[in-house]
């Protein structure tokens, strides 16, 4: 069987990582985690988060500031076997208020065996864009 047939569709895993959001599924988000992942979100001065229970922590927090969220995806690369570029568009109403906001950033999220090993989230696309390409290339060095 060739590499191609066995290495998971990472697009299509990035998709279905993003659906359970707008409906606040904790246990389907967290089902796309490995025990082990990490959430960097320290470039928006959010912290890292390391393993499941941080990352269900932040997930349950994150969810209690909007009365209503929804998250496009604008745009998702697979660069290797391993290591995905996301552009989400985050909108949404804050609770207890009738402000909306709309927030684009972009996430580097690397995949193993099928579950996120880690995530990066960056409000500089750019920045997180070439964050991606320098990974998987270092990662197709011998």
């Amino acid at each position: 069987m060739s590499e191609d047939a066995t290495t998971p569709d990472l697009v299509e895993l990035v998709r279905r990582s993003f659906e359970p959001l707008p409906s606040r599924d904790i246990d389907g988000i967290m089902s796309f985690f490995g025990p082990d992942a990490v959430w960097d979100l320290s470039t928006g001065g959010l912290g890292v988060f390391r393993g499941r229970a941080a990352i269900r922590e932040f997930m349950e927090d994150w969810f209690r500031s909007y009365d209503r969220i929804e998250i496009d995806l604008e745009e998702v690369m697979q660069l290797d076997s391993r290591v995905t570029f996301v552009v989400p568009v985050q909108k949404g109403r804050l609770a207890g208020s009738s402000a909306e906001i709309e927030v684009r950033y972009a996430a580097v999220i690397v995949w193993e065996d099928g579950l996120i090993e880690s995530v990066a989230n960056y409000p500089d696309i750019d920045e997180a864009r070439d964050a991606a390409v320098s990974l998987a290339e270092e990662r197709s060095k011998p």
